[in-house]
């Protein structure tokens, strides 16, 4: 594996690992630990070349769905001060659902490409 796809998987590995435990104090918490969680492991595993191109292919595609689904109608900003907060906490899952699913979605297919 190129080794700028593999530092960019550990990092990927950090930031998600990192991401799940930002989710402690969320009112839904396990969920998005969870969610967090798998994409810092199947970061871990593109790292080590330790997983086929199925898995974030599938669950990149997955992630992308639930993007869809919960970007809010009415999203404005990122910031509390500028609209409501529940539709800024349904902005600010949504995209961090973009970004998993785009991380997971490159990695796939940079795995493909290598067989």
């Amino acid at each position: 594996m190129n080794l700028l796809f593999k530092i960019i998987g550990y990092v990927f590995t950090v930031l998600f690992a990192v991401g799940a435990v930002l989710q402690y104090n969320d009112p839904d918490s396990l969920h998005w630990i969870i969610i967090y969680g798998v994409a810092a492991l199947i970061s871990l595993l593109f790292a080590l070349n330790k997983i086929r191109y199925i898995i974030p292919l599938v669950l990149g595609i997955l992630a992308f769905i639930d993007f869809v689904y919960l970007y809010p109608a009415d999203f404005q900003v990122f910031d509390l001060n500028d609209g409501d907060i529940k539709t800024v906490e349904l902005g600010r899952e949504a995209f961090g659902l973009l970004i998993i699913s785009i991380v997971l979605l490159i990695f796939a297919f940079r795995i493909k490409r290598k067989l």
